[in-house]
């Protein structure tokens, strides 16, 4: 199984932020995100091949009960419905982070925790930025998503001109519960994080969707590993 990296740390992000998690992250991601933090799993390249018996030795080093997948982006990744046969154990949480542009049935999770990628997020680069707004966005993928698993919503906000877009997007699909709906700060750096969530966090409570932390921003200020 081809693994960019395994981590021990805090869930940043969504309903579970704070839950110590054991992090597994997959290579290779189609996306090439303007303010992607994990610029070094996006090749698939970037993966090693570990055996089962290793993954497992690894992730059982932890006191944690809660895995996460993530990446790269691990929907696009054949391995994903056996790597979650081989950590699921009983007792164990795991949830799957996605953004959403594919949809694969009956997978062994817990949370499927879904970032669909705004128009904010289209990279610099002309050949990247036409793939990206390709497959940034696949409704029915989403709809189908949100129809087969225990979902939450995830909202980088760089702007507040990214608030209307969120609302337009939020409406297209079925039955969304806002409380579901986390909008974060898009950050780099502990003092930007913090000036974006009192009008994000203010936004929030006038609208009912969920302010989202993002822990390994203000805690770490994304050093890998964290």
């Amino acid at each position: 199984m081809l693994i960019n990296e395994i981590f021990y740390s805090l869930q940043g992000e969504g309903r579970l932020a704070g839950v110590p998690s054991v992090f597994i992250r997959l290579a290779g991601c189609p996306l090439h995100c303007r303010w992607c933090d994990t610029p070094y799993a996006q090749s698939v390249s970037a993966g090693t091949k570990f055996t089962k018996e290793w993954i497992l030795e690894q992730v059982n080093r932890y006191p944690a009960h809660h895995l996460v997948i993530t990446g790269g982006e691990p929907m696009t990744q054949p391995i994903l419905p056996e790597l979650l046969k081989v950590v699921r154990r009983p007792g164990t949480h795991i949830t799957v982070e996605t953004a959403g542009i594919m949809f694969v049935r009956n997978l062994s999770c817990d949370l499927m925790s879904i970032s669909p990628k705004l128009s904010n997020s289209t990279p610099a680069n002309p050949t990247q930025a036409a793939a990206h707004e390709r497959l940034r966005l696949n409704v029915q993928a989403l709809k189908d998503l949100l129809r087969h698993y225990t979902y939450q919503l995830k909202f980088v906000v760089d702007s507040q001109g990214d608030l209307d877009e969120i609302v337009r997007f939020v409406e297209e699909l079925p039955d969304v519960k806002l409380g579901l709906v986390f909008l974060m700060p898009q950050a780099v750096r502990r003092q930007e994080y913090l000036e974006k969530s009192l009008w994000l966090a203010d936004y929030c409570l006038h609208t009912g969707f969920s302010f989202g932390p993002r822990l390994q921003v203000m805690l770490w200020e994304g050093q890998r590993g964290k």
